[in-house]
């Protein structure tokens, strides 16, 4: 993919490519801090909402941390993509494997709660229902708005998959165009036409749900 080889070579890509080889822990102790704010973002809208309250985010950046330092060495033999792309990678895999430790078979106490019941809790599409109907922070209220997220989340879904995630990286995540087409393996003209096209039919959408509750 031509992104990553372009990306890269970047300045600032190569010069803490540098620091990481010199001196690996304190850099990436510095740069984790940097970039702390950033990652704290992506878990507040990763995170399955049904999780509120059963997990802590700090902790998921805590994890995300150590798992990632363990893996360092990994990536300083082929750093295809730039540091950061690649360790929100890590963070996105340690969310995976969260949700698969809450969601399976033997954790009946969140299985059996009225909430999404068709969806995978990783999904794309669950995470944009729940930010868009809005920020929720009790059982009550969660129960309360569940079948419009639900709703939501059907209509989202029948977005094209890249066009839903491109969103969920740039309006969500907040992640620069670059980093949008890294993560997504096209161009970033491509990565750009696709959001502005998937952000007004993501627009269309809910305004179209907000019409029919009037």
């Amino acid at each position: 993919m031509e992104t990553s080889s372009t990306n890269r070579d970047l300045p600032e890509q190569l010069e803490l490519l540098a620091c990481l080889n010199a001196d690996r822990d304190e850099c990436f102790a510095r740069f984790f801090q940097q970039v702390k704010q950033r990652l704290q973002r992506i878990v507040k809208f990763r995170l399955d909402y049904r999780l509120r309250g059963r997990v802590s985010e700090s902790d998921v950046i805590q994890e995300t941390y150590v798992r990632a330092a363990k893996r360092i060495d990994r990536y300083l033999e082929n750093p295809e993509v730039p540091f950061f792309v690649w360790l929100r990678t890590e963070l996105h895999q340690n969310l995976i494997d969260i949700h698969r430790q809450h969601f399976s078979a033997g954790k009946r106490d969140v299985r059996r709660e009225r909430f999404i019941h068709r969806a995978n809790t990783g999904q794309t599409s669950i995470a944009m229902a729940a930010h868009l109907v809005g920020q929720m922070t009790s059982a009550s209220q969660l129960l309360e708005r569940a079948e419009q997220i639900e709703t939501l989340q059907l209509a989202l879904e029948e977005m094209n998959d890249v066009d839903r995630e491109v969103i969920a990286l740039r309006h969500f995540e907040e992640l620069s165009n670059i980093e949008t087409a890294e993560i997504l393996g096209i161009e970033p003209s491509a990565a750009s036409k696709r959001y502005l096209r998937a952000l007004k039919r993501m627009r269309q959408i809910f305004d179209s749900m907000q019409g029919d509750q009037a």
